[in-house]
């Protein structure tokens, strides 16, 4: 999420640090924070003035209106806080529906002032700017301020100046404070543009004589901007909100989560709870919590969460493990529920996912039986049909009740399986293997012909069109049509999956071209990158400059962008440099909200339209589909992708919208077009955006909208219907509708999925669309049924007469799938049998590697596993090394000390002195790193270089989570190290060393003995004389010279 509320300790901590006003701050740094571990004798200590002031004590932990509540003590000694606070700290209270701990306040010195010496102030961000509110009547009975204050609104990229803040909010405000407080309110805004405040109200903020007093603070800040201000930000603590306690648990995840390219998420809303929740998708997550909850479930919901983003095995297994393991906590009386749920996945392999939730259930078969657990499974997209394979197999062989479901049951329907409010189907029916769509029968390599008798999108006489006839226009410079079946695109990143995707998808919309047309990646040189078209093999120029590209294909329009958060940015404001760039999709997700809005600015003012961030993109049948969107090619082809429908929807959640090409394929002739905006708060484009071209594009004859909680975007629809601008059927449900029955409040996983506002609730707007002639279904289980009744009401009206189905073109696979899904086997070019690097540790014929070192099993016990394939004893270990020890040299007369002198005295390295061999050396960082580090400090006497290396991998690793330092590196720096820092050398020794190769000699030596191990290897394996396959070399020669 980006948004975060701040203590009010913090977000006083920045002002007081960071401010730069003209206006007298008093009080700067007064504060002290008390909770039940407080030392009262260590707190006077640090904070004298407690002892000589009259004092103010509030609770800081995001309760609002404290002083309605009887939350703050006013005007009291020391000896009366400490009254005061025993009669609350560590209390139990309610505050509305919440119900907490009051563990954490803060005391401050009291400022005597008058009443009309309070004012209030509050910014907060919009998608147009940032809003100033002022208002001159400060303080607890300030009253509704959004009706009652002056308002300023600062543009995105304008400054706000002091004679704008008196002119526009200072009208009401005393003669002889209006430039104290102009000068104030300037650099407040100033301090929350530059560290990246979303939301900052003070009230009251008294200004006397003396200067200006902060009393009452509240804030938000967007963490997604850590990366820019954690100079200046430090290390944030982010509370939860009053009445949900943080876990050590959420904790844990939310650290994987900083150190995964995935996403995984966990609030833990009731411990003691019956239903749990697996859900793969943040959208997705929302769904299955409002299905719960709409069936009854709210008050025994137990987290909120989320895994997505292609999570690895090993970080699936971590997150499931520590779902069960709270779950098995504390037994139900009437056993308990666990849901793993998702929608279909774009990217995932879900098959890789399930094996690590698998290992997870297998490692607590023992308490989830004991705690009764049922497990509700239902699941989508790349290799599904394995995972619910294996799923479904761990199931009958640990005896725990496993319903497994797939695609072809509704995405809820096991939520209401579980709960007991729907039947639990004996065998559902099966779907398609993954096999069945993609391998060719035909054989023919040509482009398959187009395979529509009559397009689904075809405009239809004006005698049955809609009655209604919609008024003008699209908005000015940005087109009604984004993508064609011409429509080329540059691909930024190194991005060959959702390359070839596209290709594929492509070819199976019988397209005469690719419609990638190159790709750009600044981190090597142009070259060729090979993927497949069809058949055959084809090259795809990859330039390391934009300018390159865009110089090289005028044709292009579209920028699929894959650049990580932190240089989208950049990337895409040079993009719209190019006035051939008409739309641009921003996969990244976490680019601060203030950086999005001067995209969208620009954007806007180019003509230009975005596509998320934070997106999976969009599809257009037939047409054109920007990276992962849709999925993989079965998914595609069942949810008839390949060509268009008459249906166009538009969604915040990737993973959703491949939900929705599935309900609107089984339900309607299919899918127009298809947008999912991004999860954003301010996404490039909005849902009004699409719907208006939707309204105004031909082939499309009804729109369907999934919203969600948070925003008001959902109510221009509404106005838009009113107005007569929105004339088509519009089906539409907002996600979220769980929020409001929950005791405190939930930041769901999209960072816009949160209501500020009684109006930004999903109940608040599936009633106003309903009431504005929305056709709205009563939950989300209900809107296939809906999307289906509109459409049949259409086909009855002749509006839309369905096209005849013709089976569609198909691809070949690609081998490495038809691996994963086992469906081929090769013989493989190699055999070893002893070692395996594949997994999350090196293994020597069949000993994990930190076994080999907590056993000191020594040079020669690893001889022993390489050379022999088991533990040789102790003594035969030692007599291999002794044996290492004695034939360490020869003397120089022998053949290979010879050779070795012969080579040297040439010039060559110690390396290729030795052997040819050797130049094959491969880095796989592993537990070998850590297990070296915590030898070196714990026996070297200093450690100067690999302090420098470890910082540098601080600051690598917060950039790409694999740029760590490797075993190589490792071992370079700690051996100069110990060289230097031993006593043996002086420095000027040392250095010498190094610089002759004598940290070379470390990798021959153990390299040397793994390549003897294979050697030996071979011979016992008899493997004969090795010749490379010709299926395994591509044939790229110029097609003048081939037949």
């Amino acid at each position: 999420m980006s948004a975060k509320a701040i203590s009010e300790q913090t977000g006083k901590e920045f002002l007081y640090k960071y401010i730069c006003t003209s206006s007298a701050i008093q009080n700067r740094f007064k504060y002290a924070r008390v909770t039940p571990a407080t030392d009262w004798a260590r707190l006077t200590q640090d904070h004298p003035w407690l002892l000589s002031e009259r004092l103010v004590v509030k609770p800081d932990q995001l309760i609002k209106r404290r002083g309605k509540l009887g939350l703050v003590g006013i005007n009291l000694t020391l000896d009366q806080v400490k009254a005061w606070l025993k009669q609350r700290l560590g209390q139990e209270t309610t505050i509305a529906n919440a119900k907490g701990i009051l563990k954490n306040f803060l005391i401050e010195p009291f400022v005597p002032h008058k009443q009309e010496e309070e004012f209030y102030v509050c910014i907060y961000a919009a998608r147009e700017g940032d809003y100033v509110l002022f208002h001159h009547e400060g303080g607890v009975d300030v009253g509704d301020v959004d009706a009652k204050a002056q308002k300023l609104l600062v543009a995105v990229d304008e400054k706000i100046s002091e004679s704008d803040v008196k002119k526009h909010l200072l009208q009401h405000a005393p003669a002889n404070k209006k430039d104290i407080l102009a000068s104030f309110i300037c650099g407040l805004f100033n301090l929350y543009e530059d560290l990246y405040f979303t939301y900052l109200e003070i009230n009251p903020l008294v200004v006397t004589k003396d200067g200006v007093y902060i009393l009452d603070l509240a804030a938000k800040i967007d963490a997604t901007a850590d990366y820019i201000c954690k100079v200046k930000w430090g290390d944030v603590e982010f509370p939860p909100p009053f009445g949900r306690e943080a876990y050590p648990e959420e904790a844990y995840i939310a650290d994987l989560d900083a150190k995964s390219g995935a996403s995984l998420k966990l609030t833990i809303l009731n411990p003691k709870g019956r239903i749990w929740t697996m859900v793969a998708g943040g959208g997705a997550s929302v769904v299955y919590s409002d299905t719960i909850c709409d069936l009854g479930g709210v008050n025994e919901l137990a987290n909120y969460g989320e895994y997505s983003g292609a999570p690895s095995e090993q970080q699936t297994y971590d997150y499931a493990k520590t779902i069960l393991s709270l779950m098995t906590q504390e037994k139900h009386p009437e056993g308990k529920i666990l849901i793993i749920g998702g929608s279909i996945a774009n990217f995932t392999n879900v098959a890789a996912t399930f094996k690590g939730i698998v290992r997870a259930i297998k490692d607590y078969q023992g308490p989830l039986k004991e705690h009764e657990v049922r497990i509700f499974v239902r699941r989508g997209g790349p290799n599904y049909q394995e995972g619910l394979r294996v799923m479904g197999e761990v199931g009958k062989t640990t005896g725990i009740p496993i319903h497994v479901f797939g695609t072809e049951t509704h995405m809820t329907a096991i939520v209401g399986m579980a709960l007991g409010h729907r039947p639990i189907p004996n065998q559902p029916p099966a779907a398609a293997h993954t096999a069945n769509f993609l391998l060719n029968a035909s054989g023919s390599p040509s482009t398959p012909a187009p395979s529509r008798t009559a397009s689904f999108s075809e405009s239809k006489p004006d005698g049955i069109a809609p009655a209604k006839k919609a008024k003008p226009t699209a908005p000015l410079g940005k087109a009604t049509a984004l993508f064609s079946h011409h429509t080329k695109a540059i691909v930024w990143g190194m991005q060959t999956r959702a390359v070839q995707g596209m290709l594929d998808f492509d070819y199976i919309c019988s397209r005469d071209e690719p419609s990638v047309a190159a790709m750009v990646y600044p981190f090597t040189g142009d070259h060729r990158q090979k993927f497949y078209w069809g058949h055959k093999e084809i090259l795809i120029p990859v330039y390391k400059n934009m300018s390159d590209a865009m110089r090289k294909h005028p044709e292009v329009d579209v920028l699929i962008n894959f650049a990580s958060l932190r240089s989208a940015y950049d990337s895409t404001v040079e993009t719209m440099n190019y006035p051939q760039i008409r739309t641009i999709a921003i996969i990244a997700e976490g680019i601060p909200e203030a950086l999005t809005r001067k995209l969208i600015k620009t954007a806007d003012k180019k003509g230009v339209t975005i596509i998320g961030p934070a997106t999976v993109g969009g599809i257009k049948p037939g047409c054109f589909k920007i990276g992962n969107t849709g999925g993989m090619l079965d998914n595609i082809l069942a949810s008839k992708l390949y060509r268009p429908g008459s249906v166009a929807y538009v969604s915040r959640s990737g993973g959703m919208s491949n939900e929705l090409n599935n309900i609107i394929s089984r339900t309607t002739d299919g899918v127009y077009e298809g947008v999912a905006i991004g999860g954003d708060r301010y996404p490039g484009s909005t849902f009004m955006d699409h719907v208006l071209r939707y309204q105004d594009t031909p082939g499309v004859k009804m729109i369907v909208v999934l919203g969600e909680i948070g925003g008001t975007e959902e109510y221009k629809i509404c106005r838009g219907i009113k107005e007569g601008r929105i004339t088509k059927p519009v089906v539409c449900w907002c996600i979220g509708t769980c929020a409001t029955m929950f005791s405190s409040e939930v930041q769901f996983g999209h960072a816009g999925a949160c209501a500020n506002q009684a109006s930004e609730t999903a109940v608040a707007k599936n009633q106003a669309l309903k009431e504005a002639g929305v056709f709205v279904p009563r939950s989300f289980d209900e809107l296939g049924e809906v999307i289906q009744s509109v459409y049949q009401d259409l086909v009855a009206k002749r509006v839309i007469e369905p096209a005849e189905e013709v089976p569609p073109p198909t691809v070949p696979m690609d081998y490495s799938w038809a691996r994963e899904l086992g469906l081929i086997r090769k013989p493989a070019s190699f055999m070893t049998s002893i070692c395996d690097e594949r997994g999350q540790e090196l293994i020597y014929a069949g000993m994990p590697i930190t076994e080999v070192f907590k056993e000191e099993m020594g040079i020669g016990g690893v001889l022993g596993l390489l050379w022999f394939q088991r533990r040789l004893p102790r003594y035969a270990c030692q007599f291999i090394e002794m044996c290492l020890m004695v034939t360490a040299d020869h003397g120089p007369a022998v053949s290979g000390a010879h050779n070795t002198i012969v080579c040297a005295r040439a010039g060559k390295d110690l390396v290729s002195s030795l052997t040819s061999g050797l130049l094959t050396i491969i880095n796989n960082p592993d537990m070998r790193v850590q297990i070296l580090k915590d030898y070196v400090k714990q026996h070297f006497p200093a450690t100067p270089l690999l302090d420098y290396a470890l910082e540098v991998e601080k600051i690598t690793t917060s950039k790409k989570p694999n740029l760590i330092l490797n075993v190589d590196g490792f071992i370079g720096v700690a051996f100069v190290d110990v060289l230097r820092n031993c006593g043996s050398f002086t420095r000027e020794e040392a250095d010498e060393y190094i610089d002759i190769g004598a940290l070379n000699g470390i990798f021959v030596l153990g390299r040397s003995m793994g390549f003897i191990g294979h050697y030996l290897d071979q011979k016992r394996l008899k493997q004969g004389l090795y010749r490379h396959p010709w299926d395994d070399i591509s044939y790229v020669l110029p097609e003048h010279m081939t037949m």
